[in-house]
């Protein structure tokens, strides 16, 4: 049997797939804030939800010990328990989910011969990133059950940039698959893409950063911080020096956001000029048409996430664009480096 054959493709954009509506899900936890519905991690029995009336109230009991209940949701009923336990829930379901979808056909790839050396190892660094990226979802959690309602910012940001993260490295090892022929490579335009990516990765953070702060919610103006600001005085004086303004401070985290907003489009403009000189297959010209549309439709998707105040659907879409524009930026290193 072939190795590395459409089967193990369709294996790795199974899991792709997967990851993707796991972060669309993770999205809708965070701005619903459902994430700290469920304060118990187990493995197995955690995938079934409460089915009866005392099952339901045990666990809002249960939810009652911790912060969130004591000082924001005093006086939540139990419906309205229910309503942010299901997508804690069907976010944790999900994760369990891929790691079966992930460790169970690698097992069956590897005893059937049906893999090569190389994607052997790649597969294994992958299933490593999904137990991370596992793990620091419940080093997430934990952070808001101790003595504060929400969890910490910077662990937020670990989780969602591990999985975004996690994606791409599925994602890339699957195009090593689709395309193992190589062409001519262009090294300083190859070190360019890698620059925006890396850059991109940061304004990510920095997503997280804000949506971990509830930094949306305030200066809802553009291009403008408020009437008159391009940055408002609070970005320097929300706390006590200027690396946690930068990253504790709500305004701060905000404006940063916003600047590396504009710098992630220049760099994609870059990147779509240099390369349209260098193209040499219609995949690397789809790649920069696409990552160009994406980025616009991207940075429109943030203007109005923040002047509309983060409405639930809008951040999902804005939290999906970055998504999109990460797989573009993957999409377009990879045929720009084979």
């Amino acid at each position: 049997m072939k190795k590395d054959n459409k089967k193990v493709i369709y294996w790795l954009l199974t899991g792709c797939v997967l990851i993707f509506i796991m972060v669309i899900v993770g999205g809708i936890t965070r701005l619903t804030h459902s994430g700290l519905s469920i304060s118990n991690y187990k493995l197995i029995s955690g995938t079934i939800p409460p089915l009866n009336q005392v099952e339901w109230q045990d666990a809002f009991d249960l939810y009652k010990q911790y912060p969130e209940y004591q000082k924001l949701n005093t006086n939540f009923t139990l419906e309205e328990f229910k309503d942010i336990y299901f997508w804690e829930w069907i976010h944790r379901v999900i994760g369990r989910f891929i790691g079966l979808v992930f460790f169970f056909p690698f097992l069956y790839f590897l005893i059937t011969k049906q893999l090569t050396k190389p994607t052997i190892k790649k597969a294994i660094i992958l299933m490593c990133l999904g137990a991370f990226q596992g793990f620091l979802g419940w080093y997430m959690v934990k952070s808001g059950l101790v003595d504060r309602p929400d969890v910490s910012h910077y662990r937020l940001a670990m989780h969602l940039t591990t999985a975004f993260i996690t994606f791409a490295a599925t994602f890339w090892v699957a195009l090593d698959l689709m395309f193992p022929f190589e062409t001519i490579k262009n090294t300083a335009f190859k070190q360019l893409i890698r620059v925006g990516l890396l850059v991109l990765i940061i304004q990510i953070i920095y997503g997280a950063f804000v949506a971990g702060l509830d930094a949306g919610w305030i200066h809802n103006h553009w291009p403008m911080m408020s009437e008159g600001q391009f940055m408002h005085e609070t970005v320097y004086i929300e706390q006590d020096t200027i690396i946690k303004n930068l990253t504790e401070g709500k305004s701060g985290v905000q404006f940063v956001h916003r600047i590396l907003a504009y710098i992630v489009v220049v760099f994609i403009l870059l990147i779509y000029f240099k390369g349209k000189k260098h193209i040499q297959t219609h995949y690397q010209n789809h790649a920069l048409n696409l990552l160009l549309g994406l980025v616009f439709l991207q940075f429109v998707l943030g203007v109005f996430t923040l002047i509309l105040q983060v409405p639930v659907w809008l951040g999902v879409a804005h939290q999906v664009g970055a998504f999109f524009l990460l797989s573009a930026m993957t999409f377009t290193l990879h045929r720009f480096s084979k």
